[in-house]
C-alpha cells in the first residue's frame, strides 16, 4: 500500500480540486463559502451540502468503463482487440504480466477507500442532522464495500482499513498486513447488511439505494459460493446468495425495461431496470465516449470509431435462435451456411456482422470484398480479425471517432436482469432446479421473445442453460471475466485461440467458415492467474504485505 505522507484530515486540497463539480449525482456546484481561499475542514463537515461535495468525489472515483478503447471485455473469450500493441492483447492475453506491469486495481482503489474513511470520521463526528448522516454515512459504507469488492474479486484478501492513516502520528502503524480473503468477504458482506436499511428504496440518480446494496452483497456471495472460492461446494454458500437475491426481487422497485436495446441509452438513464451506475455529463470532461473508442470502425468508406471491440465467434455462437434453442440443438433450424438468420433479437441487438445495417450502411466483412471491414487474416490494421464489430448499447447519434466525452449514458454496474440470473443461478445450485429458477430465467428470455426453457431440465442442464443466458444477456458488461474465473473455467477458456468467422467466395458462392482468429491467441495459468500479482510498488513501500502465489 502507497506511504502515506500526510493526514487526510487535511481536506482543503482535495476540495479545492472537486469545487464546481456539476450535474453529476445531484450535487450542488458551488461550496457554500464565500471564497475558495476560505475553505477549512469547519466550512467542508460543518455543512450537508459541502460534505455532498466531498462525497460526490468518491462517486466520481468509480471505475469508467466508457471511456476505455481496451475494456475488461477484451480481456475474456467474447471480445479481443485488433490491435496487437493493445494491453489486453500484448500482455494480458498471454498472461505475461508481473507484479510491474500488471492490471492495477491497487492504487486507485485505495484511494477512493482513504476518502471514504475520511468522509466516515468527519461526518460522524458532525453537527449535521442525524437523519441526513445516517443516510449519507450509509452511502459512503456502501462506496467502500464496493471498492473493497474490487480488490477482494481481484486480489483475494487485502488489508482492511477503516481509519484515516497518518503516518506523521501513527509511524509505520500504517502498513497493514493482508486480510484473508474469508475475512474481506464478510467485512463487505457485513457491511452491506449493516447499512442496507438506512439506504432509500429509491435514491437519486446515481446514488447508492437499498437495492444497489443488496445486489453489490448478493453478487459477493455468488462470487464466494462459486468453484473458485468454494472450492468443496458448501451447499450453504449458495442458498445465502440466493436469499440475497430474493429479497431485492422482492423490494418491488425493479422490472425489466421493455426495449434491451434501448436501455442503454441516454434518455433512458436509471429506468427501472437500472439499480447502480456510474453518471456521465455528456459534453464535459465526465462524458462518455462509448461509441468513439468501440463501436464499428469503418462505415460506408469512413472511420467512425477507434474500434476497440471485436466481438469473437466463440460469443456469436452462445447467441440463441429464434425459436429459442441453441444452434447446437439439432432442432433450432440453424444453417452453418446462413448462420445470421432467425437469431434472437439480441443477436441482432448486440452484433455488427456481414449484411447487418449501422448508420445506413450495409456492414461488409467478406474476404476479397474490397470493404474496409472484410476479414483480416493478416491482422492488419483496417479490417476485423474475427468477422464483426459491437454495436450493444451503442447510439448512433454518438458514433464519432474518438475520446469525445459526449454521451451522457449511464453505465451499469447492476441492474435487475443480473438479479434474476444471479438468483437462477444460486437457486438451482442450492436446491436445483425448482419453479423460481424457471420464473427467474424465463422473465429475462421472455424480454427477448424467447420460449421458456423446456420443462423436466436437470440440475447441470439447467447450469448449463443459465449460464448461456448469462453470458448472452450480460454481454460487454464486464461480467464474463470474473464469471470464467469465479467458475473455475477460465484455464480452458483463455488457453486456447479465441474463434472468428470468414466469409469466402468458393465457385461463385460465399462460404461461412470458423477460423482461429488473428492474434486471439490466450494463456492462462492456473496456478497464479485466478487472481492478479500485487503491485511491486504497494510491496516495496509495506513489508507487511505478502505477494500472491508465483508472481
Amino acid at each position: 500500500m502507497e506511504s502515506i505522507k500526510r493526514s487526510y484530515n487535511s481536506t482543503i486540497a482535495l476540495l479545492l480540486l472537486i469545487i464546481g463539480v456539476t450535474g453529476f449525482v445531484s450535487c450542488k456546484k458551488y461550496l457554500e463559502v464565500e471564497s475558495k481561499s476560505l475553505v477549512t475542514d469547519a466550512s467542508v463537515w460543518s455543512s450537508s451540502q459541502n460534505a455532498d461535495l466531498f462525497l460526490n468525489n468518491i462517486y466520481l472515483g468509480l471505475p469508467r468503463y466508457y471511456n476505455s478503447a481496451d475494456p475488461v471485455d477484451n480481456y475474456s473469450d467474447d471480445a479481443m482487440n485488433d490491435l496487437s500493441y493493445e494491453y489486453s492483447r500484448s500482455t494480458f492475453a498471454l498472461s505475461i504480466y508481473t507484479s510491474n506491469d500488471g492490471p492495477n486495481y491497487w492504487n486507485s482503489n485505495y484511494s477512493q477507500i482513504r476518502k471514504c474513511n475520511l468522509f466516515i470520521k468527519n461526518v460522524t463526528a458532525s453537527d449535521l442532522s442525524a437523519e441526513w448522516k445516517n443516510i449519507r454515512l450509509a452511502e459512503a459504507r456502501f462506496l467502500r464495500a464496493f471498492y473493497y469488492q474490487i480488490l477482494w474479486i481481484n486480489y483475494g484478501g487485502v488489508p482492511i482499513i477503516t481509519d484515516v492513516l497518518d503516518q506523521s502520528s501513527q509511524g509505520d502503524d500504517i502498513y497493514r498486513a493482508r486480510n484473508t480473503s474469508e475475512e474481506t468477504f464478510k467485512f463487505i458482506t457485513d457491511e452491506l447488511a449493516e447499512i442496507s436499511g438506512n439506504l432509500p428504496l429509491v435514491a437519486d440518480q446515481g446514488r447508492a439505494s437499498r437495492g444497489a446494496a443488496l445486489t453489490l452483497k448478493g453478487w459477493c456471495e455468488l462470487f464466494e459460493a462459486s468453484a473458485f472460492r468454494n472450492p468443496a461446494n458448501d451447499l450453504s454458500k449458495w442458498a445465502r446468495s440466493a436469499a440475497t437475491n430474493k429479497q431485492v426481487m422482492d423490494l418491488g422497485v425493479y422490472s425489466l425495461f421493455p426495449d434491451y436495446q434501448a436501455m442503454f441509452y441516454e434518455e433512458n438513464n436509471n429506468n427501472s431496470e437500472e439499480i447502480f451506475s456510474r453518471q456521465y455529463v455528456g459534453g464535459t470532461s465526465l462524458g462518455g465516449s462509448r461509441e468513439g473508442l468501440t463501436a464499428p470502425y469503418n462505415v460506408g468508406g469512413e472511420s467512425k470509431s477507434y474500434g476497440g471491440v471485436r466481438p469473437t465467434q466463440d460469443l456469436v455462437q452462445e447467441y440463441f435462435m429464434a425459436n429459442g434453442l441453441p444452434i447446437t440443438d439439432p432442432a433450432s433450424g440453424y444453417d452453418p451456411q446462413h448462420p445470421y438468420e432467425n437469431r434472437e433479437k439480441r443477436f441482432y441487438q448486440s452484433i455488427c456482422y456481414d449484411g447487418a445495417h449501422w448508420l445506413g450502411a450495409t456492414m461488409v466483412y467478406k474476404v476479397g470484398s474490397g470493404s474496409l471491414n472484410e476479414f483480416d487474416p493478416g491482422d492488419s490494421r483496417g479490417g476485423t480479425n474475427t468477422g464483426y464489430d459491437l454495436v450493444k448499447g451503442m447510439d448512433p447519434k454518438y458514433a464519432v471517432h474518438g475520446d469525445n466525452q459526449i454521451n451522457s449514458a449511464s453505465q451499469k454496474f447492476f441492474r435487475y436482469a443480473e438479479v434474476l440470473l444471479n438468483y437462477a443461478e444460486a437457486q438451482n445450485e442450492a436446491i436445483g432446479p425448482d419453479e423460481s429458477v424457471y420464473d427467474a430465467i424465463n422473465e429475462v428470455r421472455e424480454r427477448s421473445d424467447l420460449p421458456g426453457l423446456r420443462a423436466g431440465m436437470d440440475q447441470e442442464e439447467m447450469r448449463k442453460a443459465i449460464r448461456q443466458e448469462r453470458r448472452v444477456e450480460l454481454a460487454f458488461e464486464q461480467k464474463r471475466l470474473m464469471d470464467l474465473v469465479r467458475w473455475k473455467i477460465a484455464e480452458v477458456n483463455l488457453n486456447r485461440k479465441l474463434l472468428g468467422m470468414r466469409i469466402d467466395n468458393v465457385g461463385g458462392n460465399w462460404t461461412y467458415t470458423v477460423v482461429p482468429a488473428a492474434g486471439g491467441q490466450r494463456k492462462f495459468y492456473a496456478d497464479k492467474n485466478y487472481v492478479l500479482p500485487i503491485p511491486q510498488s504497494a510491496i516495496d513501500k509495506n513489508k507487511e504485505l505478502i505477494q500472491n502465489p508465483n508472481y
